[in-house]
């Protein structure tokens, strides 16, 4: 194959940023030089940064597309194909797609009917043929305060790429919704409803916690591990709840909701993931803790861009900046996610490595994405 050359350019290394060219081929980087090359078909980056592929651990962004409006249920093959795009377009080359594992089916609701094993049947296909511009992996929501999670985890097996499996437990007063009027506003925005509709859901989320909650727990990090896949917590609140993710073999902490929920996973070799968006917006939805808060007290690992695929760069930069350390900053969306999840062939900029380049330039501080490469092939 022709070798594409990237030239002209800032290159982001673990640890330093150098003036030079990159040098692709075969879908790896061959190659990263010092200096400038006049090769015929050299494209000048123009002094823009050169940084590895987005690698993003969990996000909705998948299920957005497949309900775009409560009830709404679009096409699936068209949802996965706008979703790969847009995430390429973001500079995101690597994704975990969050499924949710876990329906509740009483009391008449059918909010969470399942649907994850037949959406990734539907992605795997798609990636037989080649189309999806970038690597996708799944990333199982598993929701301890349902029905139906062990019958819906039994239904994937070990050549399924479950990358991630995350226990999720929303039951409400704890972990995320401690503060039930947040839970209120937010169900009751999405779904609709009245006073009566919220109590009933309430009762019910709880007496499904009581009835499943051990079981399901049990049952999900069991899962994990037949399913060769990371095991994640999520919304990690009290070092108390942190020792026991420790102790099922959790390595990646999703959102912990206080600083010391963070220091606690620290203390357990636990990597801390935040989302971008609230670090962007100045803190989190739910009023819990700040994701700026952990970067300035260097309790931040990962960033996720959780609900919003462009914060993920945004949010990159926005710690550089913080930091005062690009490469830093850059870590957290790049060789961090990578090293949690056991992706030693990207992540960064090394020779003989994944070709999976992102070419960002900044207007007026805003990161701009110029140019995608996934394995060395032009996406975005």
């Amino acid at each position: 194959m022709t070798d594409t050359l990237l030239t002209n350019a800032r290159i982001v290394l673990e640890t330093e940023v150098i003036d030079g060219t990159l040098v692709l081929r075969d879908g790896h980087i061959a190659a990263i030089e010092a200096g400038h090359t006049s090769a015929p078909g050299a494209l000048d980056c123009e002094g823009d940064h050169l940084i590895p592929g987005l690698i993003e651990l969990h996000t909705d962004n998948l299920e957005r597309h497949i309900e775009p409006r409560p009830k709404v249920d679009w096409p699936h093959r068209t949802a996965i194909l706008a979703h790969d795009g847009e995430l390429a377009s973001t500079g995101i080359t690597t994704v975990f797609d969050a499924m949710r594992v876990g329906s509740v089916i009483s009391n008449g609701r059918d909010d969470y009917r399942k649907y994850a094993r037949q959406l990734s049947r539907e992605l795997f296909d798609l990636r037989a043929t080649g189309v999806l511009r970038i690597s996708h992996f799944l990333h199982l929501r598993a929701e301890v305060c349902s029905e139906t999670l062990l019958e819906e985890l039994a239904e994937f097996d070990a050549d399924d790429r479950v990358g991630i499996l995350s226990i999720m437990d929303h039951t409400p007063g704890q972990r995320q919704f401690r503060d039930v009027t947040k839970l209120k506003a937010y169900v009751l925005g999405k779904h609709g409803g009245n006073e009566a509709d919220f109590e009933a859901h309430l009762a019910n989320l709880r007496g499904l916690q009581d009835r499943f909650g051990a079981a399901h727990e049990a049952g999900a990090v069991e899962a994990a591990g037949r399913l060769g896949a990371v095991l994640a917590s999520h919304d990690d609140t009290t070092a108390e709840q942190v020792a026991t993710s420790a102790g099922h073999g959790v390595r990646i902490a999703e959102f912990p909701t206080t600083e010391e929920a963070a220091r606690a996973c620290h203390g357990h070799d636990i990597a801390v993931m935040m989302g971008a968006p609230n670090l962007i917006r100045g803190g989190s939805h739910s009023g819990n803790v700040a994701a700026e808060a952990l970067a300035r007290a260097d309790r931040l690992d990962i960033l996720s861009s959780d609900y919003i695929p462009s914060s993920l760069m945004l949010g990159a930069f926005g710690l550089a900046d913080l930091w005062d350390d690009l490469p830093r900053g850059i870590r957290t969306v790049t060789a961090a996610p990578a090293e949690s999840t056991g992706l030693a062939d990207r992540g960064r900029l090394s020779e003989g490595l994944r070709a999976d380049i992102v070419r960002v330039g900044r207007l007026d501080g805003t990161p701009v994405v110029r140019g995608v490469w996934s394995q060395g092939r032009r996406v975005g």
